[in-house]
């Protein structure tokens, strides 16, 4: 009976370890890595891309789990994208066709090799590959919040024991996210001011590091830093080897810290203002060209600022984006400056003295109200529900707007 007993005692003992020594013994082959790519060319490869790469000395297998992968030939695609319900998927492949897709086009490839203990080396593959599963691998992209970086990050959490969350959850970040947006589109003017045109206030609240890494440069500074305490009660860090796959070449830098970029859209202002005063100068003057000028102006600034309005009142009211809700750049980027367009073009091309004056008195309507707006959503700042920084597009539309407000003013009464 005492050798049963003793059996049986064996028999318990093996069947409650026997995973964990598998997990360890499987663990063993595994070489856990992150893989952070730097920007690319297309306007949503910006940010940069990061991936998990998980290496098997068994197999010589190398693959790459992203969490970015979207197609084009979905289904209503462009639908869910204007919307805000974008679906993105999970996906392996194997690690050097992703690679040699980098090095293609021009964008830097960096890999941090993960110093982890054998089991949570396996349970962070069974996890990358419980992702993939048809069932599991879809999700609705949001860019700050879920994202390719954002799954990765919560990875690496899982494989410390939550000990990576617990150190950067709490802690505050040195930017917002309008600020980390900043830094990686300085470089060109038109899609800096119209992303952070259609964002609003709700970006510019202070974050935590934890949020900061829905961008992967901000992964890898973390993890290269990271130091965790694991199991045995030793002291890790996390990041045993950093290898530079390839550095890209003569591509815009990520700034280190964002730039103020209201100066350079205050002076873009101004010179188009100076512009206009000139036109109005030949139109007080009598000049056929300086009346055909100034309608030419008003067209062309409706259709650039009235068409950002429009999406801007889409994106606020209609759609699940939810960063941008809450804007006030709505109280000056209107769609009623599509309005400009025909009345500009109607301004530029009459002879029609009484059209001349009721086409001239709507124009003066409209942007004697945008003026207001633009003042309007500087003044309610002093409320402390109001700290969206828009300062950038309030430099940009206020000294345009209000030379054509005065402007039109200034001009001689076009009798009816």
């Amino acid at each position: 009976m005492h050798i049963k007993r003793i059996l049986l005692i064996i028999a318990v003992i093996y069947l409650a370890t026997a995973p964990a020594l598998y997990a360890q013994r499987r663990g063993e082959n595994l070489t856990i890595k992150i893989a952070v790519a730097g920007p690319g060319n297309e306007l949503y490869f910006w940010w940069g891309h990061i991936a998990l790469v998980v290496e098997d000395s068994a197999t010589g297998r190398s693959n790459f789990f992203d969490y970015g992968l979207f197609s084009f030939e979905n289904e209503n695609f462009f639908t869910n994208f204007a919307m805000g319900r974008l679906l993105y998927s999970s996906g392996a492949s194997p690690s050097i066709i992703n690679i040699e897709g980098y090095i293609e086009t021009n964008r830097s490839v960096v890999f941090y090799t993960l110093d982890l203990p054998p089991e949570k080396r396996e349970e962070v593959r069974i996890f990358a590959e419980n992702n993939i599963l048809p069932e599991n691998r879809d999700y609705f992209y949001h860019h700050f919040r879920d994202n390719c970086s954002t799954r990765i990050r919560d990875i690496i959490d899982l494989a410390t024991d939550g000990r990576f969350k617990e150190q950067y959850g709490e802690a505050p970040s040195r930017f917002t996210l309008r600020q980390h947006v900043r830094r990686h589109t300085w470089f060109n003017p038109f899609i800096d001011w119209i992303l952070n045109f259609w964002m609003g206030q709700g970006i510019d609240v202070p974050i935590t590091v934890w949020d900061d890494m829905f961008l992967p440069s901000e992964v890898g500074k973390r993890i290269d830093e990271f130091y965790y305490t694991d199991n045995n009660g030793d002291s890790r860090k996390l990041v045993s080897k950093i290898e530079t796959i390839y550095k890209a070449v003569n591509r815009p830098a990520v700034l280190d810290t964002p730039r103020r970029q209201w100066p350079r859209e205050l002076a873009f202002s101004l010179a188009v203002s100076a512009v206009l005063v000139l036109f109005f100068f030949l139109h007080i003057k009598k000049y056929r060209s300086g009346q055909i000028l100034i309608g030419i102006s008003q067209a062309l600034a409706g259709l650039i600022f009235g068409g950002a309005g429009l999406l801007l009142y889409f994106l606020a009211l209609f759609t699940n984006h939810d960063y941008t809700y809450a804007n006030a750049n709505m109280l000056f980027g209107s769609p009623l400056l599509l309005a400009a367009i025909p009345l500009g073009l109607r301004y530029a091309l009459t002879d029609d003295m009484w059209k001349l004056a009721v086409t001239y008195r709507l124009l003066l309507i409209l942007w004697f109200v945008t003026t207001l707006g633009a003042l309007a959503s500087i003044l309610i700042k002093i409320l402390p529900w109001f700290w969206q920084q828009n300062l950038t597009d309030q430099m940009l539309m206020l000294p345009i707007a209000l030379t054509l407000t005065v402007g039109l003013f200034l001009l001689p009464r076009v009798r009816l």
